[in-house]
């Protein structure tokens, strides 16, 4: 099968069901099947960069260079573009195949995220993000309109299309290359996602190298800048096979050497009829629904955040404002920090309930006992480098410790009094209530009351929350079983963080 250059393997089949209670757009699901056997090292498709619709060959890219917008802002301007085109856009039947856009969080109303995502972590980001989409909207895109070489009709960049092009673009495009950045690939954002159990490889191959260079393209998180499907589709009027029909158009490339190419590649052995999957990455729930609009059950990649809001309201109902700003300053003396985004410093809860190291010297530095404290502040204004010494563990007196390894499970056994416990108890507490009265077990009973098919926002709302709380659970046990948690759980993962 050919289209646009694209070569697809006719092993694959482009799979169109309705998931659905109804025979609306929105209830048709996209997936990729295997038609036979498909072996580890298959090149099931081969994609032309020139055939990814980008700002660089877009229709539009004059107009977009001459706006002075970039990256995926203006990615979301070319896609915009290409659709008020209709049937003279290059890309006419690939965008018939994408919905109008994905429910991802961002595209939902004000009173659904007050609701459905209270307490979880993408509560606040989810408003924040709305609220800069709008500036974006309102700064770069209506002002588009006004440029003499702008003949569109306006009707397709309202800021609802902006919201729908910016869901499109969020949750399906791939960064490429340098000269394209990020773009739409045709067929290779068909696949769906699986969490570490992936099928399918995308990887950039050059023909002009005397030998191919290979290197893993993966969808990347949107929100890096700044910042169910639903379409005109139909099995009966634009089949899977006519998608990948059609003469196809003439390649050339930006460096004027042969053209580059991307190439999908079976990574293991998949069986006839079963659905071939790609990764969108290591991502908790929250990532996934933020994101992509959907979530896992017992994802491993969840984590939980604990702002550092919540600390300094714990520490100011046991101490002073001065105690808390005091020991706070001389956490940051000692140069450690929490994650930080969107102006927000928090900590990570690993899926095992396992607290990042920083709160755990924070709550230490909390509850030391004034004259230790004093001490060891003192000792810090005449050695600057204490926290770099590399065995030392204790300064002064056996009580006050300093951490020399931040991973250092003897460093963790060392912090994990029985007052430190107790906070992280008391944290688990405040962090919980911010879901509200209902309890876990009321959430996990409206969960199995929900159908993914015809109410996925409050299905994949109440999985985040439960999947939250299940970790705060853990919390509560690596709270009580103190330094007998560690090394239980799975190791350390990469921090995923959602904000």
């Amino acid at each position: 099968m050919t289209y646009h250059g694209i070569e697809c393997s006719d092993a694959l089949l482009l799979s169109v069901e309705n998931g659905g209670a109804d025979d609306s757009p929105r209830s048709l699901s996209i997936s990729v099947k295997a038609l036979c056997d498909l072996k580890e090292g298959d090149v099931v498709a081969t994609i032309p960069k020139q055939s990814c619709l980008t700002v660089k060959t877009s229709a539009a890219s004059q107009l977009i260079e001459e706006a002075e917008l970039g990256g995926k802002l203006g990615l979301c301007v070319a896609l915009m573009y290409e659709k008020s085109l209709s049937v003279q856009s290059k890309w006419f039947q690939y965008l018939q195949i994408l919905p109008p856009f994905e429910p991802i969080p961002l595209l939902w109303s004000l009173p659904e995220i007050d609701s459905l995502l209270s307490g979880t972590e993408l509560h606040k980001t989810v408003k924040v993000d709305k609220a800069l989409v709008y500036e974006d909207w309102a700064e770069c895109i209506e002002p588009f309109w006004g440029l003499d070489s702008f003949k569109q009709n306006p009707e397709f960049f309202t800021v609802e299309e902006y919201f729908a092009a910016k869901s499109l673009v969020a949750s399906r495009s791939f960064e490429i290359d340098e000269y394209h950045g990020f773009g739409m690939v045709p067929l290779a954002d068909l696949f769906n996602h699986k969490t570490a159990a992936e099928d399918v490889h995308f990887t950039c191959v050059s023909s002009s190298s005397e030998s191919d260079t290979d290197t893993d393209i993966e969808k990347k998180d949107s929100d890096q800048e700044n910042g169910g499907d639903d379409e005109s589709i139909t099995p009966d009027s634009h089949s899977e096979r006519e998608y990948f029909s059609g003469s196809d158009l003439e390649l050339s490339s930006s460096s004027g050497n042969e053209p580059t190419y991307m190439e999908m590649i079976i990574i293991k052995d998949v069986k006839a009829g079963a659905e071939v999957f790609n990764t969108y990455g290591s991502l908790g729930n929250a990532a996934l629904l933020h994101r992509y609009a959907f979530t896992e059950p017992d994802n491993p990649f969840d984590i939980l955040n604990i702002d550092l809001d919540i600390v300094v309201q714990w520490s100011l109902s046991l101490y002073s404002c001065r105690h808390s700003r005091r020991r706070l300053s001389l956490w940051k003396k000692l140069e450690y920090a929490g994650c930080v985004s969107q102006d927000s410093e928090y900590f990570e809860i690993s899926f095992d309930g396992e607290p990042q190291m920083e709160l755990l010297v924070l709550l230490y530095i909390m509850l030391l006992p004034e004259e230790e404290f004093n001490e060891l502040d003192l000792a810090l204004s005449v050695r600057k480098e204490i926290k770099g010494t590399p065995t030392s563990h204790l300064l002064l007196k056996q009580s006050i410790l300093i951490l020399s390894a931040k991973d250092s499970e003897i460093s963790k056994k060392l912090l994990l009094t029985q007052s430190v416990q107790q906070a992280l108890s008391s944290l688990a507490d405040a962090r919980e209530s911010l879901y509200g009265p209902n309890s876990l077990e009321e959430d996990i009973k409206s969960l199995n009351e929900c159908s993914q098919a015809t109410g996925p926002k409050s299905y994949h709302s109440l999985m985040l929350r439960i999947s939250e709380r299940r970790i705060i659970e853990k919390l509560r046990c690596f709270a009580a079983s103190g330094a007998g948690a560690l090394g239980t759980a799975n190791g350390t993962r990469k921090r995923k963080g959602t904000k």
